[in-house]
């Protein structure tokens, strides 16, 4: 059973966290395991790294299996845990990636989601978190912020899969009374950031700046986001697990902050002095973006506490580390 415990957060007795040894999929499960849980890590390390799994290691609290969510044992694993709850964030998650290849893109968005509700339902679970983009699977919206009743025109495949990925959520709800929780997670950062590849824009800024190198921003810097920082977004998933019932919630700031904006803050907390260089917009890439999070306010008691600022702050701080 999963219960609201001290400090009016909820403890999670047994858990699997796909995507566990990524960025947030990290901070999640140092979560649950700093209140007292068990769980059990599933991811590829295609993107994920063990270091970041060493805080919950050291605690004994984690089983962990190097396995991709579109293979067949992922039942035989998560039947022998019988978790409670499902926190579903291994993903395909580069919008350019997407774009190059949609076929992997889908496979791992979309079967690769399948195979994991398949095993949650046989498993037992009482519940699935899933982390959608508030960001990709909206578009370019009408009104900034976009709301939950915003029409979704996703611009990529990357998009397109996620949504795609929330029709299985409800399908297994009505099918076999899988209950879910949907967070449409808007640019989250902090640190473990990935800086590799297409990463988070935050952190490639960031490591490059402490490098003292000179970061790209593509385009000319007025495309603007909502950056929301990772241990705001740990909460937010932890009530999802909590309060479920089928809700597709925004997660987010609701604050619109242009890249150009986020590149003078970061220079300023790194001690960087020098101008950004530009290169050619990204395809795929959105102009403007924040989402509005009212619904999970009023749904699950959620709102983002930490400032751009405050958060910025700490995630230099992390990388300078």
């Amino acid at each position: 059973m999963v219960r609201f415990g001290r400090r009016g957060q909820n403890v999670i007795g047994k858990a699997v966290v796909t995507g566990g040894a990524g960025f947030i999929g990290s901070a999640l499960v140092d979560r649950i395991v700093d209140d007292g849980g068990k769980v059990l890590v599933v991811d590829d390390l295609s993107k994920g790294k063990l270091d970041n799994l060493a805080q919950a290691r050291a605690q004994k609290g984690i089983v962990f299996h190097q396995v991709d969510i579109q293979a067949p044992e992922l039942r035989e694993l998560f039947g022998r845990f019988e978790p409670e709850v499902v926190f579903h964030l291994a993903a395909q998650a580069s919008v350019t990636s997407s774009v190059e290849d949609p076929v992997h893109d889908a496979a791992v968005n979309v079967l690769g989601t399948v195979n994991v509700l398949a095993a949650a339902r046989d498993a037992g679970a009482e519940r699935v978190v899933f982390t959608s983009s508030g960001g990709a699977i909206y578009g370019e919206p009408a009104v900034v912020p976009a709301d939950e009743k915003t029409e979704r025109k996703p611009d990529s495949p990357y998009g397109v899969s996620k949504l795609v990925a929330e029709d299985y959520f409800r399908y297994f709800k009505s099918a076999y009374g899988l209950d879910y929780s949907l967070c449409a997670l808007a640019n989250v950062y902090g640190p473990r950031q990935d800086s590799s590849g297409e990463g988070g824009v935050v952190a490639i800024f960031t490591e490059m700046m402490l490098r003292r190198e000179t970061p790209t921003i593509f385009g000319d810097g007025s495309q603007t986001r909502d950056f929301v920082y990772v241990e705001d977004v740990v909460d937010a998933l932890m009530r999802g697990a909590e309060t479920g019932g089928g809700a597709f919630l925004n997660i987010g700031t609701g604050v619109e902050t242009s890249v150009l904006d986020l590149y003078t803050t970061l220079a300023e907390l790194a001690g960087f002095d020098r101008e950004p260089r530009f290169g050619t917009a990204r395809q795929g890439d959105i102009l403007r973006s924040a989402v509005d999070s009212s619904a999970a306010k009023a749904h699950m008691g959620w709102e983002a506490w930490t400032s751009l600022t405050e958060g910025l702050a700490r995630t230099v701080l992390s990388f300078k580390r």
